[in-house]
């Protein structure tokens, strides 16, 4: 089955993220550093993040990484990562732990389709839109 997964990048904290995410979000975290692979990097940059995959056990698949200092690092902007989903305790669970240290751009609130709904900028400047549509 095809999957179409985010793949974020990070500047010397990809580690710190992933975990965060991981402790957000669940799951299991698989973290490979570039002193796992001789890419011709720079070995002082050996403890860095050249691949992690959080995958939860609602099969949410989150990808990450350190740019090197020989790469050009641009923040995340333009794009929000969306989750979506019916169990209302355990989305705002995730709600929660998103938020710590973020910005509630709108709160998790009621919007006119129903449900609920927000938006959030997360502590490592990631954008996340939730939506929470309550079985009937």
């Amino acid at each position: 089955m095809p999957s179409l997964n985010p793949y974020l990048s990070f500047r010397d904290n990809a580690r710190e993220a992933m975990e965060f995410y991981q402790s957000a979000l669940g799951g299991e975290l698989d973290v490979m550093t570039f002193e796992n692979f001789e890419m011709g990097h720079d070995p002082a940059e050996n403890h860095l993040v050249m691949h992690a995959q959080l995958t939860t056990p609602d099969g949410f698949v989150l990808m990450g990484s350190d740019t090197p200092s020989t790469m050009e690092y641009v923040a995340p902007a333009g794009m929000s990562i969306s989750i979506s989903g019916e169990d209302e305790a355990k989305f705002q669970g995730f709600w929660d732990r998103l938020a710590d240290g973020g910005t509630v751009i709108m709160p998790l609130s009621q919007p006119e389709w129903g449900g609920l709904f927000g938006m959030l900028v997360d502590r490592f400047g990631v954008s996340w839109m939730m939506s929470i549509s309550p079985r009937e």
